[in-house]
């Protein structure tokens, strides 16, 4: 049977869009790591950093107000240079299906203008998530005071918020660490996180998931949870799983999801036991109401006898608690858990492998291998998972953490 490529238009678009020094410094990481699916943007009030920015798409806000020069530590400037220019910003964002909005708060271009841009992304019909550090402590109570009022702006504008606590950094560097390539630490969690994403929307897979179901788990879900996790050897399954939903970054967990999606993805020898393990792994600990989409993809770009794994997971009950008290709606339905709602994109009469697993095939033992060269991947230190995160807030190894916003 030969193999239908689809149209390269049919997969959603996702745009990055840096806002300020800090948002522009994570386009240019991204850029540098050639991540593949997405168009960057960068958008500043400073003239000098924005011509040195890699993106092939610049937008210079704010040329009236501040004449070239940063916001400093005015967020209202911040607002009113991204106003002046949001036309501009409206078309650059055209035809957008996800929108990802990074920088740095606590600051003025960043912290007034990532809300205006956020609600142009909405308008266009994208589903938004901004990803924000957090200054450290030692950048002085008024820096933090301007983060959180920008905070509390922002989340009225996005569906998801990614928020990165610099000074969780200093708990997961080395000590000779420099301040450089700390930051880099910082941006590749960024990174990994939209390259995970771009995977699952446009790697085909033997069970597919497409930006559909991202959409479905992530679009007005209360908080959200994302995360990558890798492993190799007997265990590699269960490792990458575990990775997937654990962060040392983070004091949040996947516990009581009401929707989780996630995606395996192996090379060949990935056998039906080892897909039903790292299910067991991500979904013991959920809801047992919640409705889960699985995918797994035979991936040629892994290391040899390699397994990645990636979590989206949503409806946490203490956001859904907060969410119907804010809203002033009562769920007055029984909290008695059932059996998980597993959604699999594949033929109705298919078997279901994660509730009634069938292993019709033990895969041979793994013969011992030399160790596989390195990949030309940045490595981020053996932390972990990146998590995407957000209400504790911060931020595919990786987990972060969002808290979306409906």
């Amino acid at each position: 049977m030969p193999n239908i490529k689809p149209d390269v238009e049919a997969f959603a678009r996702i745009k990055v869009i840096g806002v300020g020094g800090s948002g522009g410094n994570t386009v240019n990481h991204m850029i540098h790591a050639k991540v593949q699916g997405v168009d960057f943007i960068a958008i500043n009030t400073d003239a000098q950093d924005l011509h040195h920015n890699l993106a092939t798409k610049k937008i210079h806000i704010g040329k009236n107000l501040t004449r070239g020069l940063g916001a400093g530590m005015n967020p209202d400037l911040g607002r009113q240079a991204a106003e002046e220019t949001i036309e501009e910003i409206k078309d650059a964002l055209k035809g957008a299906d996800m929108a990802f909005i990074v920088c740095g708060f606590g600051g003025g271009t960043g912290t007034g203008g990532a809300p205006v841009i956020a609600e142009a992304a909405r308008s266009q019909g994208a589903l938004t998530v901004a990803v924000v550090t957090r200054p450290f402590t030692f950048e002085g109570a008024q820096r933090a005071r301007i983060a959180e009022e920008g905070l509390q702006q922002l989340k009225g504008s996005v569906d998801a918020m990614v928020l990165i606590p610099n000074d969780r950094l200093l708990s997961v560097i080395e000590k000779g660490t420099t301040f450089k390539d700390a930051f880099a630490v910082c941006d590749e969690v960024v990174r990994q996180a939209v390259q995970g994403i771009s995977d699952l929307i446009t790697m085909p897979g033997i069970v597919n998931v497409d930006f559909a179901d991202v959409k479905a788990i992530m679009q007005d879900a209360g908080s959200a949870l994302m995360g990558i996790g890798r492993g190799s050897g007997e265990s590699r399954a269960t490792d990458a799983a575990k990775q997937a939903i654990n962060s040392p970054l983070l004091d949040v967990s996947i516990d009581g999801a009401r929707g989780v999606l996630f995606s395996i993805h192996g090379g060949p020898d990935m056998s039906m036991w080892e897909v039903q393990e790292a299910a067991r792994v991500i979904t013991e600990s959920i809801d047992k109401e919640a409705k889960v989409i699985f995918g797994a993809v035979e991936d040629t770009r892994l290391k040899k006898g390699e397994i990645k794994v990636t979590v989206i997971a949503s409806g946490f009950p203490s956001d859904m608690m907060r969410f119907n008290v804010l809203s002033g709606i009562t769920d007055n339905k029984s909290t008695e858990k059932k059996n998980p709602v597993i959604t699999v994109n594949r033929s109705a009469n298919a078997p279901r492998p994660i509730v009634q697993p069938v292993v019709t095939q033990t895969a041979p033992p793994a013969e011992e291998e030399p160790e596989a060269k390195e990949s030309d991947e940045w490595d981020v230190p053996a932390f972990g998972p990146t998590l995407f995160t957000i209400a504790s807030f911060i931020s595919p190894s990786f987990s972060l953490r969002f808290m979306t916003f409906g």
